[in-house]
C-alpha cells in the first residue's frame, strides 16, 4: 500500500513511519525540510503547498500535523485544505487526532475539555481538534479520526496491545486512560491495513 505521513518528522508521525515501513508499506514522508525526512521518497511541502497532483498516487495519506500555542488555530483551515485536494478521490486520510473531543457519556453531551478542572493551556487545542473533526464530518471524503487515551505518553512502551474504542472516552479495569505513543502507532496502522471504520471517529487506550 501506498502510504504518505504529513508530519512525518514529529514525534507520532515517526512512529507511524517506522510502523508502515516495518510492514512492507511503500511510505513517502511529507515534511518541511528535506533533511527531516524519514524515508528515502519525501515531498518538501508545507500543509497548504500540497495539491491534488501530490497525492493522487497514494492509497492512504496520514495527518500526523501537530499544531501548538498561536498556531492551534491552524487545525481546521489545514483539515479543509486536506479536505479539497482528497474531494472526489478514494484516497483514505487518516488523522492523529486528540482525546479533549472524546465524549464523557453515551449520550454525547459532554467532552472531556469541558469538564471542570480540564487544563486551561490544553483547552484551546482540544477544541480546534474538535472542530477539525467537525468539518471532516461534513466532508464527502473518506476519512477516520483516531483520539488517544487521556494520557498519551511519548515516553511508554511499545507492548503491542491497545483497546479499541469509541467517541466515548474509556478506562481500563483499574480506571486509567491511557495509551503510548508506539502502540497508538501500531493501532493507526492496523486500521489503515483493516478499513474498518470509514468515516468514524475511534479512540485507542490500552
Amino acid at each position: 500500500m501506498k502510504i504518505a505521513v504529513i508530519g512525518a518528522n514529529g514525534k507520532e508521525g515517526s512512529l507511524i513511519v517506522k510502523e508502515a515501513v516495518k510492514r512492507g508499506h511503500d511510505v513517502t514522508s511529507i515534511v518541511r525540510s528535506a533533511d527531516k525526512a524519514q524515508t528515502k521518497d519525501y515531498l518538501v511541502r508545507d500543509v497548504y503547498e500540497i495539491t491534488k497532483a501530490d497525492v493522487e498516487p497514494f492509497d492512504v495519506v496520514v495527518d500526523a500535523l501537530g499544531f501548538f500555542g498561536p498556531k492551534v488555530t491552524e487545525y481546521v483551515p489545514a483539515t479543509k485544505h486536506l479536505i479539497d485536494i482528497l474531494s472526489g478521490t478514494k484516497i483514505r486520510l487518516f488523522v492523529v487526532g486528540g482525546a479533549g473531543s472524546l465524549y464523557l457519556d453515551d449520550s454525547h453531551t459532554t467532552k472531556l475539555y469541558q469538564q471542570k478542572g480540564f487544563p486551561d493551556e490544553v483547552k484551546p487545542l482540544s477544541e480546534e481538534m474538535g472542530k477539525s473533526l467537525d468539518v471532516l464530518r461534513q466532508s464527502d471524503i473518506n476519512w477516520t479520526f483516531i483520539s488517544p487515551a487521556a494520557d498519551f505518553d511519548a515516553k511508554a512502551e511499545r507492548t503491542g496491545k491497545y483497546v479499541l474504542s469509541g467517541e466515548v472516552l474509556t478506562f481500563d479495569n483499574q480506571g486509567i486512560s491511557k495509551i503510548s505513543y508506539a502502540d497508538f502507532a501500531i493501532a493507526l496502522v492496523d486500521e489503515i491495513e483493516n478499513a474498518q471504520h470509514n468515516k468514524e471517529r475511534i479512540s485507542v487506550r490500552w
